[in-house]
């Protein structure tokens, strides 16, 4: 079994905060993958299912975030669970809105639910560091965690929340890489318009050398050439040939 945790603060009025984008990835984990509905344990909302063939709990604290290890610690020790079997899903303030990345082990960062786990498991568990981006100034985090994500960040975070789903089961299995792909191929999908294919196409042509010409090359060019045409014959307008303008006069 691996136990997913995702981390933000409980009721309706943190629900749309930034702090809360763990919570609201295992929400769309739950609903794509078709897991029981949430009902409270170990001082948390859980839910189960499976990621392909690999059994997954999860895990939403309901303690606020300064505790959220003690219902991480609960859960992990009811399922005779080791550190490793955890995966936390957080925000994270030095990665960019939309970026996600797998980390093993580590830091809490100064991150406050983080500290909680460190505290009540240890370090030697999996996160998946959400970027929400940072307010510039660290007087500002408190006040910028605790708000709610802007209609301007309605695209990326749809698109980061269904990458995260696409790729739970890789990430139940332990392949962080294949996690990340799925991840990408939502966030930052690949370009494949017929331009971009007719682009690449030439990119990939061999390129022709030129030879140098030779005398006799010359020669056969300027006996094979045709007379220039005069501006008349370029319009159309006259015959193409002096024989035949000749033979006009006696017409």
């Amino acid at each position: 079994m691996k136990l997913f945790v995702g981390l933000g603060n409980p009721g309706a009025k943190y629900a749309g905060n930034r702090h809360n984008i763990g919570f609201m990835a295992l929400d769309q984990i739950a609903t794509d993958h078709g897991f029981s509905p949430w009902r409270s344990k170990f001082q948390a909302q859980i839910s189960e299912g499976l990621l392909d063939r690999t059994k997954v709990l999860l895990v939403k604290p309901q303690t606020f975030m300064n505790l959220s290890g003690q219902p991480v610690g609960e859960t992990m020790r009811f399922y005779k669970l080791d550190p490793g079997d955890v995966t936390v899903l957080h925000d994270e303030l030095d990665l960019a809105p939309g970026k996600a990345r797998v980390k093993q082990g580590g830091g809490h960062a100064g991150h406050n639910g983080l500290r909680s786990i460190h505290s009540h498991i240890g370090a030697d568990y999996e996160r998946v560091r959400l970027g929400i981006g940072h307010p510039g100034h660290k007087d500002a985090v408190a006040g910028y965690v605790l708000r709610d994500f802007t209609k301007a960040d309605e695209a990326w975070l749809d698109d980061l929340m269904r990458g995260i789903s696409d790729g739970a089961a890789h990430l139940a299995a332990g392949d962080g890489g294949k996690f990340m792909n799925a991840v990408a191929l939502r966030v930052a999908p690949p370009r494949s318009s017929k331009s971009g294919a007719a682009q690449k196409a030439q990119d990939t042509k061999p390129a022709q050398t030129k030879t140098p010409p030779t005398e006799a090359s010359n020669a056969q060019k300027k006996q094979a050439a045709p007379a220039k045409p005069s501006a008349q014959d370029a319009t159309g307008d006259a015959p193409h040939s002096a024989i035949a303008r000749l033979l006009n006069k006696f017409k």
